[in-house]
């Protein structure tokens, strides 16, 4: 952050005054140096490090904060920090041995007998890494290639480097963009509701649907963890659910601009379930919320390309488990390249459309349920994707319709859709109903397979026999792929 204000590297050891709206500020920022070797590097590397940018007027002060998972919680720091390893144990050791030159203080206690060592306006930003991890994923691999390359030859350049903002996540990720949009409709929802007991039990579950893991993805898991996300979106579910039982209304109709993104989506409600259909790509269902569960139905990643899956197909061994890095055994977290399992890079499968439900598609007559799920079938036509009309709307309903074309043997057929989506049943029991009207709208006939593609989240899985899902009257294991045929609605 310093660097990015343009603080010079050899006065980066130390806090710098900034202000904002006529408010004061002094901030101690991280010295990435420390960031890095603390507890990655040898206890000697990190008192050698702090001898080097020491002074003989003893007027430098070096900060590190960092997360506490680094000290036990992450890959091998266990052993490192706490077992055979006894970093942090070394680490005081050294403090104590080394106290003739260095010195432990609080930031309180500094600023007591210290000025700022100047002021700076410090950008929106993050550590550089979230920079790269927010840039769309060709973006991020150029950048770190080159950020990478240029900090092995010692070139300047990466000091002014920079990625993205973090709020570009909401670009990258459309999932995060649904979420956040949510957590602030439902925020103002909250805010409207007057002082009372409802009011903070619908504020208590807003707040824990803020927790900032699932709102973006990088070296850890994040919105790709289903049971962070469940959990997180659960809590914004019945922030909603308390707001609308509090009002007195939960039916609902409504033609709103839900993900702010210059186009209209519809929002159904009723006492069981609330779900928003995205009229502009295909009037596919983003979410599908059951109140009661606390649920997101259909909160479902699409699978996409990372930057760090290129590191995956490089350094996965037969083991699932590769590692780089020198020195103390343990590399910084941000040169570990560990898959759970092994292989996981030959499995790797991307959509090339965003994965809502209810969608309709055009998909090759011979196509099977193998190709299908590996997401390698390219749609015949634009349906996929076709922009909806509504030509009706009323409280747990609406209708749809939208003009599209099928790649037929003899070239382009028009086709005609018709969409109907209601809500029904009761709160512990609620029913989605989804109608599709199609009618061939050229004059050759038209031989394709229908799919209405829909993507559930069941959690589960991992073997649980509580975890299988039952069509006609066959269970199946929820993580095991299966087909039907014949299936009666």
């Amino acid at each position: 952050h310093f660097r990015a204000a343009g603080v010079p590297e050899d006065a980066m050891w130390g806090p710098y005054s900034t202000d904002d709206q006529g408010s004061l500020l002094t901030v101690f920022g991280t010295e990435q140096g420390l960031r890095y070797r603390i507890p990655f590097r040898p206890v000697e590397d990190v008192i050698d490090y702090l001898r080097e940018h020491a002074t003989k007027d003893g007027e430098r002060l070096g900060t590190m904060g960092d997360d506490g998972e680094k000290f036990g919680a992450w890959p091998s720091t266990g052993a490192l920090c706490w077992g055979e390893g006894r970093w942090v144990e070394r680490f005081f050791e050294a403090l104590e041995s080394n106290a003739d030159w260095l010195t432990t203080i609080t930031p309180a206690n500094w600023l007591a007998t210290h000025r700022p060592l100047g002021r700076v306006y410090v950008p929106v930003g993050s550590y550089a890494e979230m920079g790269a991890w927010a840039l769309p994923t060709e973006e991020s691999r150029a950048f770190t290639e080159t950020f990478e390359r240029d900090l092995a030859e010692g070139r300047p350049e990466p000091r002014w480097m920079r990625g993205a903002s973090w709020r570009n996540f909401q670009v990258k990720y459309r999932e995060v963009n649904d979420i956040h949009k949510r957590m602030l409709r439902v925020s103002a929802r909250v805010a409207a509701l007057p002082a009372g007991p409802a009011q903070a039990v619908a504020l208590d579950h807003l707040l824990r649907g803020q927790s900032n893991d699932i709102y973006w993805h990088g070296l850890f898991g994040g919105i790709y963890l289903p049971d962070l996300r469940l959990a997180t979106v659960g809590h914004l579910i019945a922030a909603e659910d308390a707001a609308d039982a509090a009002g007195g209304t939960f039916d609902r109709g409504e033609l709103a601009d839900l993900d702010l993104d210059g186009h209209d989506e519809v929002l159904l409600a009723s006492a069981g379930q609330v779900v928003t259909v995205d009229l502009a790509e295909g009037a596919g269902i983003g979410d599908w919320d059951i109140r009661a569960a606390r649920h997101a139905m259909t909160s479902v990643m699409r699978r996409r390309p990372e930057a760090y899956h290129d590191k995956l197909a490089r350094h996965g061994g037969p083991d699932g488990d590769a590692q780089t890095g020198e020195g103390s055994g343990v590399t910084s977290i941000h040169g570990i390249v560990r898959s759970k399992e092994a292989g996981l890079a030959d499995r790797l499968r991307y959509d090339d459309h965003e994965r809502r439900s209810g969608l309709i598609r055009f998909l090759p007559a011979d196509v099977t349920s193998a190709d299908y799920g590996a997401g390698e079938i390219p749609d015949l036509g634009s349906a996929l994707e076709a922009g909806h009309a509504v030509i009706e709307l009323s409280p747990g309903r609406v209708v749809t319709e939208a003009t599209a074309s099928v790649r037929a043997a003899h070239g382009e057929c028009p086709v005609l859709i018709q969409k109907s989506i209601e809500l029904g049943g009761d709160r512990l029991a609620p029913t989605l109903m989804l109608r599709v009207s199609i009618r061939n709208a050229g004059e050759v006939p038209l031989r394709a397979r229908l799919g209405i593609e829909w993507a559930l989240m069941m959690l589960g899985g991992g073997g649980n026999p509580s975890a299988w899902y039952d069509v006609t009257g066959r269970r199946t294991a929820h993580d095991a792929p299966g087909s039907s045929t014949n299936v009666e609605a």
